[in-house]
Formats: structure tokens, C-alpha cells, sequence
């Protein structure tokens, strides 16, 4: 069994997603330290005056005391949803593809939910279902009990509970991870390489490095084929 462990993020780019394609189940690790300038409640899609971040407000307190993922709070005194809608509007409403998406974009923001982590691994599950991977199951990594270590050992005993076989990592885990483990455990792994064909982008020169819904956009159906 394939099986892929990575952080929730807020729509990530479309390397994640050929994670969650390849993944017989993509475990969301969200009981892990939040990374306060990382991906968890931000990332950026292309407009025609260059690239914008849009970022989920989060209550601050605590966020530098190692608290987990799953614990990290929305702010919702900022009209943080209102103003995405908006951004992702006025960005994409002319893209082949805008209108057939915007039902999602407005499920999304009517959204309310209390914890960061259930909102992006919401909006990613039903990013993926729209692009068309149907297969792979989804779990979190907190709906495991009694996992402990650190890095790699704390990996292999969240891929011993699921029984997989195989192993699948982003290239810029080979920093840390202990392969020498992974042979003791008799797991397979395996490094993804993000090698992805160019797409009609609104406004070149082309940009490989934002938001997933870019590519939903500007490809629809077919955005599958692309990565």
C-alpha cells in the first residue's frame, strides 16, 4: 500500500496533489509542530501584477509555544474569507474555468469552521475529488493513538499502524530521513519529482509555483493531465 504522510495545507500547489494521486491513502499530518512561516494557512496565485499571498488569519497566542496543527484557531475578527473570494474573483473570473468552480469557492468561504487544519484538509479532499482522484483515502494522523519519536521513527510507526508497504516523500525530506530505518521496517521509499508540463497561465510569463486553483481554472477537467 502506497501511502503518503504530509502537513494540511491551505490550497497547495499541484505537487501536493500528485502526492494525493500516486497516495492509496494521504495521511494529513496535523498533529505535528505548526510552522508559524510555512504553508499551513497561506499560499499564492498569480494576478496580472505578479503573484499575491493570500493568508488565513490565526489566533497568535501559543502559535510559538510548539502548539500542534490541529490545535492552531481561525481568527474570524478579519473578513479574511470575504476578502479570498474577492482576490480569487477578481484574478480568475475571466479564466476558461472560473465559473464552473465557483460553487466550490463559495462552499468554502460560507464555511465557519474553529480550527484551521479542518478547514484546509476540507478544501483539499474536495480539490482533489474535483480534479478527478477518486481512489485514494484520506485520514489524519491525531486519529492514531499512542504514536511517539521524532522524524523518522515517529514516521515509520504511522506507516507500521496503516500497513504500508511503500513509502512516498517530497524530494526535500532526503535532508532528514534515515533510510536505514525505513530498510529495518521493510517499507519501500521513494522521492516524488516535481517535474510538471507548462499550462496557458492568464498572465505569462508562466509560474509553476502557486495555488492548485490556477491550474483548476485555467484547465478544468483536464487538469489532472497536468500533474
Amino acid at each position: 500500500m502506497n501511502v503518503v504522510i504530509l502537513q494540511p495545507s491551505y490550497i497547495p500547489w499541484r505537487g501536493v496533489f500528485d502526492q494525493i494521486q500516486k497516495a492509496d491513502l494521504f495521511i494529513f499530518y496535523d498533529d505535528v509542530q505548526y510552522d508559524k512561516h510555512g504553508w499551513r494557512n497561506r499560499n499564492q496565485i498569480k494576478t496580472a501584477q505578479g503573484k499575491q499571498w493570500l493568508t488565513i488569519p490565526v489566533h497568535s497566542k501559543g502559535v510559538t509555544e510548539g502548539i500542534a496543527i490541529k490545535d492552531v484557531r481561525i481568527d474570524w475578527s478579519k473578513p479574511w474569507a470575504k476578502n479570498h473570494l474577492k482576490a480569487l474573483t477578481f484574478a480568475y473570473a475571466k479564466s476558461p474555468h472560473f465559473a464552473s468552480f465557483a460553487p466550490l469557492l463559495d462552499s468554502a468561504y460560507e464555511r465557519h469552521d474553529e480550527f484551521l487544519s479542518d478547514f484546509t484538509i476540507w478544501l483539499t479532499i474536495e480539490i482533489a475529488r474535483k480534479i478527478g482522484i477518486d481512489r485514494t483515502r484520506f485520514m489524519r494522523s491525531s486519529e492514531i493513538a499512542g504514536i511517539e519519536g521524532q522524524k523518522t521513527g515517529r514516521l515509520i510507526q504511522i506507516l507500521q499502524h496503516v500497513g504500508a508497504t511503500h513509502y512516498l516523500s517530497g524530494p526535500s525530506a532526503r535532508d532528514y530521513i534515515e533510510q536505514d530505518k525505513f530498510d529495518s521496517a521493510g517499507i519501500a521509499l521513494s522521492y516524488i519529482e516535481y517535474n510538471y508540463p507548462d499550462y496557458q497561465q492568464l498572465y505569462p510569463p508562466f509560474e509553476p509555483h502557486v495555488s492548485i486553483l490556477d491550474l483548476l481554472f485555467m484547465t478544468g477537467a483536464d487538469a489532472v493531465k497536468y500533474i
